[in-house]
């Protein structure tokens, strides 16, 4: 299944990967100390993996969120709207009035959200 041109991703920022690497190595001479302490090391690794997996995923058909384990497939005919939260996140709110905060779309990333639908903005007044 190959991902198509068209297709707006957004990721978390990759510092997130490095720094769960680093917390891993960090993590090995604890887990390694005694077998019992093996499970140390899966905090630093589900958290290099949500930082490689999250986000969302936009084309003109559909939003994907996806999470460490799975992911929510949402077609553009149930956003009712998109918008911004008070601490900058983006949230879509759907036709039966649920709100989804989108993975790593921030408000300033709305413009290119909506560009992936293959629509446009309407021009500013001012």
């Amino acid at each position: 299944m190959s991902r198509r041109a068209d297709t707006v991703r957004f990721r978390y920022n990759q510092a997130i990967l490095v720094a769960a690497l680093v917390a891993v190595i960090g993590a090995l001479p604890l887990a390694t100390a005694r077998w019992w302490l093996l499970w140390v090391l899966l905090i630093p690794l589900a958290v290099a993996v949500w930082a490689w997996r999250a986000g969302t995923d936009a084309d003109a058909r559909e939003l994907r969120l996806r999470a460490l384990v799975g992911q929510r497939r949402v077609p553009w005919t149930r956003v009712a709207e998109l918008a911004a939260d008070p601490r900058g996140r983006a949230v879509a709110r759907l036709d039966n009035g649920e709100t989804l905060m989108l993975p790593a779309v921030r408000a300033d990333d709305l413009p290119r959200l909506v560009s992936a639908t293959g629509q446009e903005l309407p021009e500013s007044a001012g």
